[in-house]
């Protein structure tokens, strides 16, 4: 600094410590450089860069500071300030960019410009850190990166769905909420009504159907904008006689909301009878249970199988029971069950098991549906026997180990904690030693030092899990109380 306040004692009269003053408050690093390019002496101009920092640089060429892109710049600032001495002050000077070299991190970026002082060439370049505007810099391309990847992620999933209108086989129609005009009209709704789907984009919907259709369908759509969940309600054109089950759901799109509407036509068999009652003879005859309950659970209806699997003599003993009398070995499955229901309105390939009233019990999987809005609010289980397909082994005397955590989280509250805790770490003691046989390519003597188990303790556990064959020398050690 004294070297500094030196060089430029004679500006405008400043003493030395004014002048290193002024040189401090103009910038955050400023350099003593003599006529061939070495620094003499280094300023900061606050505490953030302390001249520790910048100490290592007295003695050395300016040039050798930067990284090997930024030298000629350097070289380029000690020229400009010879060819400027001479010149007026007021002469624009040009500022350069340039990176000091960090060994503790990234490159150090400074703006510089250099003035020549007195007539030996001593130069004092005068610097701006610029790590703020790059780091500003930064994030404006991370931002622009980010907006990047938005944009595609969006033209993505904005052609998934196009893809996934267009090939839906059920008929679909957006309408503006507000209007009620047609936004959007997949194919299959050309197809339905006999009228290509363009031709009803613009159109207000519901258009075609006769009075009481048109005022059902209007009804509906009032609904459905004050957020009230509605079921299905059919309409019927007043032209072709067809009918068709209406249901809209709403929802909003850039501050404006829209409604999805779809269309399913009411189809009947060849004898007249109507689609629905075909079901209900399908349901009644399934080889799976299917029965439906009120929303506290008491059964109104159930089908053969159900009366089956619960030993029931007929239906009428069954109705208006809670179905908790059947499900579950306590009473924890059937409230788990409901709470699921009540919350998503749907659940699938629940695992539980479903009690005879004469004491047999058989390990089913159950799907059910809630339907609160209904004409009759109802919920729907199907119940399927798996007993089969899990070999008709009892779960709690079944030693073979489950092979995934689904397996394990189906047996809480069939299976106490304790054998739970037992059988997952068999399990995962297995998996290892699997592992390791396999990564050794059956080397028992390096399977047991991956493990860090002795080779003894290898075969006692080989010998548990039925894993691979012994040798008649490791049978013998397995068996030596040593």
């Amino acid at each position: 600094m004294n070297q500094i306040a030196t060089s430029l004692k004679s500006v405008g009269g400043l003493d030395p410590e004014s002048a290193a003053n002024l040189i401090a408050a103009a910038a955050d690093v400023a350099l003593v450089v003599d006529g061939s390019g070495i620094i003499e002496d280094v300023s900061c101009g606050s505490d953030e860069f302390s001249q520790d920092s910048f100490r290592h640089w007295v003695g050395r060429a300016w040039v050798d500071t930067v990284t090997i892109e930024t030298k000629p710049k350097i070289l380029a600032l000690l020229r400009d300030a010879v060819a400027h001495a001479d010149v007026n002050t007021n002469t624009d000077r040009k500022w350069r960019q340039v990176n000091h070299v960090n060994a503790n991190g990234p490159d150090v970026p400074f703006a510089y410009s250099a003035v020549q002082v007195g007539k030996d060439g001593r130069v004092v370049a005068f610097g701006r850190d610029l790590r703020a505007n790059a780091a500003l810099q930064q994030r404006l391309v991370d931002a622009q990166q980010s907006m990047e990847r938005d944009y595609w992620r969006l033209r993505h999933v904005e052609t998934r769905y196009r893809l996934l209108f267009q090939l839906a086989s059920e008929a679909v129609l957006v309408l503006d909420a507000t209007t009620l005009k047609v936004v959007e009209a997949n194919p299959a709704v050309g197809k339905l009504l006999g009228r290509a789907a363009e031709k009803f984009v613009g159109r207000t919907f519901p258009d075609g159907f006769d009075d009481e259709g048109t005022r059902a369908v209007e009804e509906m759509f009032a609904k459905v904008r004050t957020a009230v969940a509605v079921g299905e309600v059919r309409a019927k054109m007043a032209e072709t006689g067809l009918e068709f089950n209406i249901s809209a759901s709403l929802f909003r799109q850039e501050r404006s909301s829209s409604l999805l509407v779809r269309l399913t036509p009411v189809q009947t068999d060849v004898t007249g009878a109507s689609v629905p009652t075909a079901i209900l003879k399908i349901v009644e005859n399934a080889p799976d249970g299917f029965v439906v309950t009120d929303l506290d659970g008491k059964l109104l209806v159930a089908n053969r199988a159900f009366i089956d699997l619960a030993q029931l003599a007929s239906e009428e003993q069954a109705r208006g029971e809670s179905l908790e009398r059947w499900l579950g070995q306590s009473g924890v499955d059937f409230k788990v069950l409901v709470s699921n229901l009540q919350q998503h309105g749907s659940v699938r390939l629940f695992a539980t098991t479903l009690r005879g009233e004469h004491g047999s019990t058989a390990e089913v999987e159950i799907s059910a549906v809630s339907v609160p809005m209904a004409d009759l609010p109802c919920m729907g289980f199907t119940i399927r026997n798996v007993g089969k397909r899990l070999g008709g082994r009892d779960v709690r005397a079944s030693r073979e180990l489950p092979r995934s955590v689904e397996q394990l989280t189906e047996l809480v509250g069939r299976v106490s904690l304790k054998e739970l805790v037992v059988e997952t770490t068999d399990m995962i003691e297995k998996l290892c030693i699997e592992a390791a046989l396999e990564l050794t390519q059956d080397n028992r003597a390096a399977a047991a030092e991956m493990l860090g188990l002795s080779r003894q303790s290898l075969y006692v556990k080989l010998r548990r899990y039925g894993l691979g064959d012994l040798p008649v020398d490791a049978n013998a050690l397995v068996s030596s109380p040593n």
